[in-house]
């Protein structure tokens, strides 16, 4: 993390209590999760989207032997 941006948001309090309870942890974490799980999900789509177009240099047998 570069650095802290403090900011002040307004959140329904059903949501953050129910992100509360789901995270166990205060205010702070819990928002702090809820944006690494969005920054996450992100990535995981761009991957999702690629469908196994990524060629990858693997060498099963070699693999099979490493047992």
């Amino acid at each position: 993390m570069k650095g802290i941006q403090k900011i002040t948001i307004e959140v329904p309090t059903e949501l953050l209590e129910q992100a509360r309870a789901a995270t166990g942890d205060g205010v702070t974490a819990t928002v702090r999760e809820g944006l690494r799980l969005l920054a996450s999900r992100r990535a995981q789509t761009a991957l999702s989207n690629l469908h196994g177009k990524v060629p990858l240099a693997v060498d099963l047998d070699r693999l099979r032997d490493d047992r």
